[in-house]
Parts: structure tokens; C-alpha cells; sequence
């Protein structure tokens, strides 16, 4: 299972974004089940993307990050690369979709 690194402050956010080529941000809420579902599964899945990094904010405890990176619900999965956002999924996740944009994005960063 992919490790994952808790991000408990926008400063640590946006250093996180800044220090690695892939990063993946997983925005959750505490009391979201949809949340707790997705999460393993996403961790499995960036598994096979050894170049993705995986940074893990709960929503409660850093509520700046809905403002900044305009997040109107949970969870919330967005990838940046070389700090640009491209790619920002939502709520009820296709993971199948989900695995296809990542193999594309990363074929064409290689």
C-alpha cells in the first residue's frame, strides 16, 4: 500500500507540492464514509505509480485548503506536476477512469 504523508497546514501543502515532481493530494473528512472507503483503494492503485508522491489532508484541520484549491466537497483527489494542478477528481471516484488518466499523464511525462 502506498505510503501516504499527513499535511496538517497549507504551508505544508504547498512545500509539499513544491518538493515532489508527482505530488498527490487526498483531501478527506473525518465523518465522510465515502472517504474512508476511497483512501485504501487509492492507495492501492498509486502503487503501480512508484513516481507519485501521496499527501493525505483531513479537511477539518485545514480549513484554508477549500479556499485555495477551491474544494466544495470530500474527498477530493488532485495531482499536480511541477506544482500545476492536472488532474482533480471528486465525491464518487471511477477508479477503472482513474487509473487510465494516470497511466496516459505519466506516458507523456516520461
Amino acid at each position: 500500500m502506498k505510503e501516504m504523508e499527513e499535511l496538517t497546514s497549507i504551508d505544508a501543502i504547498e512545500q509539499f507540492i513544491d518538493n515532489y515532481t508527482f505530488s498527490f493530494l487526498y483531501v478527506s473528512r473525518q465523518d465522510c464514509s465515502v472517504c474512508h472507503a476511497i483512501l485504501p483503494k487509492l492507495r492501492v492503485l498509486l502503487d503501480r505509480f512508484p513516481r507519485i508522491s501521496l499527501g493525505h489532508i483531513q479537511g477539518e484541520a485545514v480549513g484554508e485548503i477549500a479556499s485555495r484549491y477551491l474544494i466544495f466537497t470530500a474527498p477530493a483527489l488532485l495531482l499536480f506536476v511541477e506544482g500545476k494542478e492536472l488532474l482533480r477528481e471528486d465525491r464518487f471516484v471511477q477508479f477503472g477512469a482513474l487509473e487510465r488518466k494516470l497511466e496516459n499523464l505519466m506516458d507523456l511525462l516520461s
